[in-house]
Protein backbone atom coordinates (compact mmCIF):
# COMPACT_ATOMS: atom_id res chain seq x y z
CA UNK A 1 0.00 0.00 0.00
CA UNK A 2 0.92 3.47 -0.80
CA UNK A 3 0.29 6.25 1.58
CA UNK A 4 -1.83 9.06 0.68
CA UNK A 5 -0.78 12.49 2.43
CA UNK A 6 -1.76 15.74 1.75
CA UNK A 7 0.57 18.52 1.12
CA UNK A 8 0.66 20.80 3.95
CA UNK A 9 1.06 17.50 6.36
CA UNK A 10 3.80 16.50 4.27
CA UNK A 11 4.84 19.83 4.12
CA UNK A 12 5.10 19.64 7.90
CA UNK A 13 6.07 15.73 9.02
CA UNK A 14 9.23 16.73 6.74
CA UNK A 15 10.11 20.04 8.34
CA UNK A 16 9.69 17.93 11.61
CA UNK A 17 11.81 15.62 10.96
CA UNK A 18 15.06 17.77 9.18
CA UNK A 19 14.45 20.01 12.45
CA UNK A 20 16.18 16.69 14.78
CA UNK A 21 19.83 16.51 14.77
CA UNK A 22 20.92 13.54 13.04
CA UNK A 23 22.04 12.15 16.38
CA UNK A 24 18.46 12.77 17.61
CA UNK A 25 16.65 10.71 14.72
CA UNK A 26 15.22 7.26 15.73
CA UNK A 27 14.24 4.58 14.00
CA UNK A 28 10.37 5.58 13.62
CA UNK A 29 11.87 8.87 11.64
CA UNK A 30 13.73 6.53 9.28
CA UNK A 31 10.72 4.63 8.40
CA UNK A 32 8.71 7.78 8.22
CA UNK A 33 11.10 9.42 5.74
CA UNK A 34 11.18 6.24 3.87
CA UNK A 35 7.08 6.59 3.60
CA UNK A 36 7.19 9.87 2.90
CA UNK A 37 9.63 9.33 -0.08
CA UNK A 38 6.71 6.46 -1.48
CA UNK A 39 3.89 8.76 -0.75
CA UNK A 40 1.03 9.67 -3.32
CA UNK A 41 1.44 13.45 -2.26
CA UNK A 42 -2.15 15.18 -3.26
CA UNK A 43 -3.66 19.01 -2.61
CA UNK A 44 -5.22 19.15 0.60
CA UNK A 45 -8.57 20.01 -1.09
CA UNK A 46 -8.33 16.66 -2.89
CA UNK A 47 -7.38 14.67 0.32
CA UNK A 48 -10.23 11.63 0.79
CA UNK A 49 -11.46 11.96 4.17
CA UNK A 50 -11.48 8.50 5.43
CA UNK A 51 -7.98 8.65 4.89
CA UNK A 52 -5.80 8.96 8.71
CA UNK A 53 -3.86 12.45 8.17
CA UNK A 54 -2.43 14.74 11.29
CA UNK A 55 -5.46 15.21 14.15
CA UNK A 56 -7.19 12.26 12.46
CA UNK A 57 -9.17 10.60 14.81
CA UNK A 58 -8.74 7.10 14.35
CA UNK A 59 -10.00 3.73 15.77
CA UNK A 60 -8.30 0.75 14.91
CA UNK A 61 -9.19 -3.52 15.75
CA UNK A 62 -6.22 -6.19 16.44
CA UNK A 63 -7.93 -9.13 14.20
CA UNK A 64 -6.75 -11.57 16.33
CA UNK A 65 -7.78 -9.82 19.26
CA UNK A 66 -10.51 -8.26 18.65
CA UNK A 67 -8.81 -5.34 20.85
CA UNK A 68 -9.36 -1.63 19.94
CA UNK A 69 -6.96 1.27 19.95
CA UNK A 70 -8.85 4.79 19.49
CA UNK A 71 -6.54 7.73 18.98
CA UNK A 72 -6.26 10.88 17.28
CA UNK A 73 -2.97 11.47 14.85
CA UNK A 74 -0.79 14.70 16.14
CA UNK A 75 2.29 16.02 16.46
CA UNK A 76 5.26 15.04 19.57
CA UNK A 77 4.81 18.17 20.62
CA UNK A 78 0.57 17.53 21.43
CA UNK A 79 1.33 13.87 21.85
CA UNK A 80 -0.49 12.82 25.36
CA UNK A 81 -1.77 9.14 25.84
CA UNK A 82 -4.15 10.04 28.97
CA UNK A 83 -6.03 12.08 26.05
CA UNK A 84 -5.64 9.50 23.62
CA UNK A 85 -2.84 11.66 21.54
CA UNK A 86 -0.33 9.65 19.74
CA UNK A 87 2.35 11.12 17.77
CA UNK A 88 3.34 10.66 13.97
CA UNK A 89 6.96 9.89 15.43
CA UNK A 90 5.37 7.09 16.96
CA UNK A 91 5.51 3.43 15.88
CA UNK A 92 1.41 3.32 15.65
CA UNK A 93 1.33 6.96 14.03
CA UNK A 94 4.39 5.76 11.46
CA UNK A 95 2.25 2.69 10.23
CA UNK A 96 -1.35 4.61 10.27
CA UNK A 97 -0.24 7.87 8.18
CA UNK A 98 -1.64 8.17 5.29
CA UNK A 99 -3.87 4.84 5.09
CA UNK A 100 -7.65 4.79 4.57
CA UNK A 101 -10.61 3.23 6.48
CA UNK A 102 -11.21 -0.43 5.82
CA UNK A 103 -7.65 -1.41 5.54
CA UNK A 104 -5.08 -3.89 6.97
CA UNK A 105 -1.59 -3.38 8.51
CA UNK A 106 0.61 -4.94 10.48
CA UNK A 107 2.29 -3.76 13.92
CA UNK A 108 5.33 -4.74 15.67
CA UNK A 109 4.93 -4.50 19.21
CA UNK A 110 7.24 -5.83 21.95
CA UNK A 111 4.81 -9.27 21.74
CA UNK A 112 5.96 -9.64 18.07
CA UNK A 113 4.02 -8.53 14.62
CA UNK A 114 0.26 -8.03 15.12
CA UNK A 115 -2.60 -7.12 12.44
CA UNK A 116 -4.59 -4.46 12.28
CA UNK A 117 -7.50 -3.08 10.61
CA UNK A 118 -8.90 1.02 10.47
CA UNK A 119 -12.28 0.74 11.07
CA UNK A 120 -12.76 4.67 11.64
CA UNK A 121 -11.48 7.72 10.54
CA UNK A 122 -12.72 11.57 11.73
CA UNK A 123 -11.11 14.47 10.88
CA UNK A 124 -11.29 17.73 12.99
CA UNK A 125 -14.69 19.72 12.19
CA UNK A 126 -12.69 23.30 10.31
CA UNK A 127 -13.48 26.53 12.08
CA UNK A 128 -14.57 29.37 9.12
CA UNK A 129 -13.42 32.32 8.86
Amino acid sequence: MIPVLKNSDYQIIKTLIENYHPSQRTKEMGTLQTELRRAKIVDDPLINHNIIQLNSYFEVKDIRSGNRLCFTLTLPSEANLKEKKVSILSPLGVALIGFQEGKEFEWELPAGVRKFVIEKVEQPIQEKA
